[in-house]
């Protein structure tokens, strides 16, 4: 039989136990169905999204599919409680040929529409998408300096692109249509995207993650988030919290 001591111990392990396990289940709540960090790897997305910067995505602006939990188990085809992204949205998705692996691009073709690039220029069904330079964008790891060139959309929605090398092969293509329940995706960085144009190809409705917000975090220098003693140096703070 246990002692009084015995048992008070066991009590108190018990109770931390419990209290990591609810811990846990409230972490996976949360990140399922609500918020989901990520950090961006590459510069696909320069200069909206740097390597280095870690962001929140809302998981239910689409509503949920099975690649909504972790491992995407399959669960139920399509998507539930869902509504329809808007043109202009950077989105992180599961990489159609691999759904292990996630991708975070900007929405540029919705269901239904033929998409084509003519001398940097974006085509939404025969329509030109407004491109304006505005300033310029230095690569902190080249130091290559280039022109901004800002989107504005038909709903209004305006973002910054860069295009390192003018009318290259990436700058004109051949119209793209897209599927009705798929989206097509470029990245902002328009000469170094793997997306939509190559081979992303059209990411099926089902296969988007949520929408990216904003970012919480954005280190430099190939600083990890845990170097928190790299942070003083590291750290870009005009960018903390700012929104996408």
């Amino acid at each position: 039989m246990a002692s009084k001591t015995e048992q008070k111990e066991e009590g108190v392990v018990w109770e931390t136990v419990s209290v990591i396990l609810q811990a846990l289940l409230l972490a996976l709540i949360l990140r399922t169905f609500l918020f989901q960090p990520f950090n961006i790897p590459s510069g696909s997305m320069k200069p909206t999204l740097l390597v280095g910067d870690y962001i929140f995505v809302s998981k239910w602006s689409y509503g949920y599919s099975r690649h909504s939990f972790p491992f995407s188990p399959n669960l139920f085809s399509g998507r539930i409680w869902g509504s329809d992204p808007e043109r202009g949205d950077v989105v992180v998705f599961k990489y159609p040929g691999d759904t292990s692996k996630d991708y975070i691009k900007r929405i540029i073709g919705l269901p239904g529409d033929k998409v084509q690039l003519k001398s940097s220029v974006i085509l939404i069904n025969g329509r030109p998408v407004s491109r304006v330079e505005d300033g310029t964008f230095t690569d902190e790891t080249t130091g290559v300096t280039v022109p901004i060139w800002v989107e504005t959309q038909d709903n209004g929605k305006a973002y910054e692109t860069i295009d390192i090398q003018p009318n290259n092969y990436a700058d004109d293509t051949p119209v793209f249509e897209v599927p009705e329940g798929s989206y097509f995706f470029l990245g902002d960085n328009r000469d170094n995207s793997a997306d939509s144009r190559f081979d992303v190809g059209m990411v099926p409705a089902e296969n988007l993650v949520g929408k990216a917000q904003v970012m919480f975090l954005s280190l430099s220098d190939g600083a990890a988030a845990w170097q928190i003693w790299k942070w003083p140096t590291s750290m870009r703070w005009e960018r903390i919290f700012s929104g996408l």
